[in-house]
């Protein structure tokens, strides 16, 4: 299969690139660099001047959006939300309508997005179906997904991938989350209770390949574990992990104080309890379900993490984001920042 991705240099695009060359897929990469687009794999593209290599796409069969500023890079100002907002929407939407002008298409768009759209949600069990919530990643979210309306104009099935905040030692919120849990000063956001929902970088992998080999799959997918966790119960585990105490709280203000007001409530104190409906029906089986095993393989105590179908699955099922450590170049979402937007 001939794939392109956007936001290859980052954690997410990175890891899927290298699984998808290891199974023998070839791998077209959209870069924006002049010197990144001369390799032979590389095609050009500059979303910001609308403008990208069409001829390079020419027989294309998937393609894995990624690509955008990152939600948790900087503090909110109302400058820095207008970039994220139009890195998302005007990527896509060149993106969307370059591949519907195709001829033929591309079978499948998997586009990327983020749990973000639910918004504060308290204990509400959120699959695909459910509305989406207020604030800030909610109506970017909103907007993103809009964006990729013309592949699906052409026909094209287009997946949204909403995907949680990802795990991996590699890069996005995780590594930050970590260091106060080695140095012993670990704990819960505030009282704990809002809900994370998250998902290993092996799983987001294989997620991902997934969605590109099953033509039931279109519209919103949750690519989150289905074992969502309360933010305390978060903590628990990874001081578990660690061996390490989780019992001090992060005060809500000093948050706050770190991040600003807005950034901090939606990033921090949101409560998004996801279910990956949609997958599971579909017959995807998780590497990682549950935080333990996921914190385990992370931290590699266990587990596959390649993200590469096992071995005879030839689905993808059973196997084996916060962003920092990511270019600005990938959205990992959730973490992109972790962050679910």
């Amino acid at each position: 299969m001939r794939v392109a991705i956007t936001g290859s240099s980052g954690l997410i695009g990175s890891a899927l690139a290298a699984s998808l060359r290891g199974d023998g897929h070839e791998v077209v990469r959209l870069v924006r660099s002049p010197r990144d687009a001369a390799a032979p794999d590389a095609v050009a593209w500059d979303p910001a001047a609308g403008a990208v290599d069409r001829a390079g796409l020419e027989g294309v069969e998937g393609v894995v959006h990624l690509a955008g500023a990152g939600v948790g890079d900087k503090r909110w100002t109302e400058a820095r939300k207008q970039e994220v907002l139009e890195s998302r929407t005007r990527g896509t939407g060149l993106l969307a309508q370059t591949l519907a002008e195709l001829d033929p298409p591309p079978k499948v768009l998997v586009s990327g997005s983020a749990i973000g759209f639910y918004g504060d949600r308290g204990d509400e069990e959120l699959t695909e179906d459910r509305a989406p919530g207020g604030g800030f990643l909610a109506n970017l979210v909103i907007a993103w997904e809009q964006s990729a309306q013309a592949a699906r104009d052409a026909g094209i099935r287009t997946v949204l991938a909403r995907t949680g905040i990802v795990l991996s030692t590699d890069g996005g919120a995780f590594p930050k989350m970590l260091l106060p849990f080695r140095l012993g000063v670990g704990g819960p956001f505030g009282s704990g209770r809002q809900w994370m929902s998250w998902i290993t970088l092996a799983d987001e992998v294989a997620a991902l390949r997934f969605l590109l080999d099953h033509d039931d799959l279109e519209g919103p997918v949750n690519l989150t574990a289905p074992g969502a966790v309360r933010n305390r119960d978060f903590a628990k585990a990874l001081g578990r992990a660690l061996h390490r105490p989780a019992v001090l709280p992060v005060p809500k203000f000093a948050l706050k104080l770190v991040l600003g007001g807005q950034m901090a409530e939606e990033m921090t104190f949101f409560s998004q309890r996801v279910v990956p409906a949609a997958l599971t029906g579909a017959g995807f089986g998780f590497a990682h379900p549950d935080i333990d095993t996921g914190l385990a393989a992370v931290l590699g105590r266990s587990g596959q993490t390649d993200g590469r179908p096992a071995t005879g699955d030839g689905d993808g099922a059973g196997r084996a984001g916060r962003d920092g450590g990511r270019t600005e170049d990938e959205h990992t979402e959730n973490d992109e920042d972790g962050s679910t937007a």
